[in-house]
């Protein structure tokens, strides 16, 4: 088959033909040559173009001065300063398309006809595949086509005319990786009668490159990430807590999504804290940024947390003391974080935000409310007080802390997030672990959701029947001087005795109330309190003042008469400690473990 023929065919040759005819045509009007002369130089007349007898124009060696043509010795003229050797540039139309196809080094084919038969391959289409039969159906001559998925892409470009690639077909097995643009062409009949309006074929050329060693790096690159990615959610999930702590008084679920496969890990963060006496910490956090960095800036901030909690310390002092450091291990990574503490004697949930997004608290009722201010900035930004809040969370409360992640949409205002979320949490009932699960459906987290998403769920369980038995508070004001202990002692010997405690429980716990009540008398100032609290696990003991200096266990020398009261508590009690109280003065408590039943 001639393919000289309708090479002119192709997209946009015809217009360069006629732009060439265009320009040859003004120049022979002005008069100009083929190769113009050198600058400076003059047309020799006696110059003629010779032409060998293989019919192509010999080279033309054109010379010139910036005076005149001539040289030689004795002319008084310099020699030529310019020598240039001009070969004439054969035309598209000169060059064979089967010579061009032939040496491109991608793999080409030409196919016809609606059943794409075969009607030319090059060179490196032969050497990739092997040889093929002109003039049979592709998905016979050219089975590789099939495997590639490229059938139903020589129909739509045979149908619509337009040119469609195809990117990154891999053969079957494993083999090479090409990138196939297919080109709507027509070409003319070879022979027939067939009217002029059908005197050309439709076909499609097929241009195959080979792409393996870049589809090769992409999946490496691909295999890096991918093991980039399980080491950061390896390393997120160890520093998470394994097991959360579960106190008396409160149910708690939380789970950790990390964003698809798609988005990098983030550093969200949840922890639980038990702080004795009854009372909880909860902590929720989220390191702004992505991978094994914020994970790691994250693991360090918890552990910095519950270094923190020990202290006992109010939430802002905690978040103030977390705000420091957090400009100190990164000053590039800021994060948010809401610490919370749970006193079940008070029934309310006192808080302090860096930035975080408000606690929802979901009442016995079935009414959402948000945790008010206040909120401070980021933590790691520096320069600024916080301060605590505090939100009533009694029995059958319901709150719920978490990041943005689970209510930030692309798009969207987050507090059109937060409000979904209220909806969804004063529908949902059951267990902290099915709420968890609820919330995340309703707000549509998935495994390809594009942020990592940390939710915690704390009930505060409404008890009644035989259950509620096993809780119970007993309260004695202080009044007076010294007569104050005796009246200490014998309350307590009654309320445990109530409690129905063993013997031996009940003259612990005595004698420990006897020793804290001595050393308030002693070290404090009114007012004064002696509480008694009983949960299904222990016995707790808290005798407050208004006095805010902590005692501390020292070692008494045997000529001492005092200083003995804190090492008998800590000697007979499972636990014991000391805090400053919100208003002014200080809570010593201790704690005795019951035995199992």
């Amino acid at each position: 088959m001639n393919f000289t023929r309708w090479s002119a065919r192709f997209p946009g040759t015809q217009r360069r033909a006629a732009a060439r005819t265009e320009h040859a045509a003004a120049q022979a009007k002005r008069g100009e040559g083929a190769v113009p002369a050198a600058r400076g130089g003059r047309a020799d007349p006696g110059a003629e173009r010779s032409t060998p007898a293989d019919g192509r124009p010999a080279d033309s060696t054109v010379s010139g001065t910036g005076t005149g043509a001539g040289t030689g010795p004795g002319t008084g003229t310099a020699p030529a300063q310019r020598t240039g050797v001009l070969t004439a540039v054969p035309s598209l139309d000169e060059l064979s398309v089967r010579e061009v196809l032939g040496r491109l080094p991608a793999l080409v084919a030409l196919v016809h006809g609606p059943e794409h038969r075969v009607a030319y391959v090059n060179d490196a289409y032969t050497a990739g595949f092997g040889a093929r039969t002109p003039g049979a159906p592709a998905h016979e001559a050219l089975p590789e086509l099939g495997e590639l998925g490229l059938l139903p892409l020589l129909d739509q470009v045979q149908r619509s005319g337009k040119p469609r690639t195809a990117k990154n077909r891999t053969a079957p097995g494993g083999g090479s990786s090409y990138t196939v643009t297919c080109t709507p062409i027509e070409f003319p009949r070879t022979g027939g009668t067939a009217p002029e309006a059908e005197a050309h074929h439709a076909g499609v050329l097929i241009h195959l490159a080979d792409v393996t060693d870049h589809a090769e790096a992409v999946e490496r690159l691909r295999a890096s990430e991918r093991r980039q990615r399980e080491a950061a959610v390896t390393l997120q999930r160890s520093l998470l807590p394994q097991e959360l702590e579960q106190p008396d008084d409160l149910r708690i679920a939380a789970t950790y999504q990390p964003g698809g496969t798609e988005a990098a890990v983030g550093g969200d963060w949840y922890d639980v804290i038990t702080l004795g006496a009854g009372r909880t910490a909860l902590v929720i956090g989220d390191v702004m940024g992505r991978g094994v960095r914020a994970a790691a800036v994250m693991g360090q901030l918890r552990t910095a947390v519950r270094a923190y909690a020990r202290l006992d310390l109010p939430p802002h002092e905690v978040l103030q003391l977390l705000d420091g450091l957090a400009a100190e291990i990164d000053a590039s990574q800021i994060a948010t974080c809401v610490y919370a503490v749970h006193d079940p004697n008070e029934g309310l949930l006192a808080y302090a935000s860096a930035g975080h997004l408000p606690i929802l608290v979901r009442d016995e009722h079935g009414t959402v409310r948000r945790a008010a201010d206040p909120t401070g900035p980021p933590l790691g930004t520096g320069g600024w007080l916080h301060t605590s809040g505090t939100i009533a969370l009694g029995p059958g409360s319901t709150a719920v802390l978490y990041t943005d992640g689970l209510v930030e949409r692309r798009g969207e205002d987050i507090d059109e997030g937060v409000a979904a979320l209220e909806r969804a949490l004063a529908g949902a009932q059951g267990t902290p672990t099915v709420i968890c699960d609820r919330l995340m459906r309703a707000l549509g987290v998935d495994a390809d959701h594009d942020d990592d998403v940390a939710v915690m769920v704390l009930q505060q369980p409404a008890r009644s029947g035989a259950d509620a038995e096993l809780f119970h508070n007993a309260a004695l004001e202080l009044l007076g001087g010294i007569e104050a202990a005796p009246r200490a002692r014998a309350f307590a010997q009654g309320v445990l005795a109530s409690w129905r405690f063993p013997v031996e429980l009940c003259d612990l716990g005595v004698l420990a109330a006897s020793e804290l009540v001595a050393n308030s008398l002693q070290h404090g100032t009114p007012p004064m309190r002696l509480r008694l609290r009983r949960t299904d696990r222990r016995l707790i003991i808290e005798v407050t003042d208004g006095d805010d200096h902590l005692p501390r266990r020292r070692r008494a020398e045997p000529a001492d008469e005092t200083g003995r009261g804190i090492s008998i508590v800590a000697t007979i009690a499972s636990s014991w400690g000391s805090r400053r109280t919100p208003g002014g003065g200080k809570a010593v408590w201790c704690e005795f473990a019951l035995p199992d039943k």
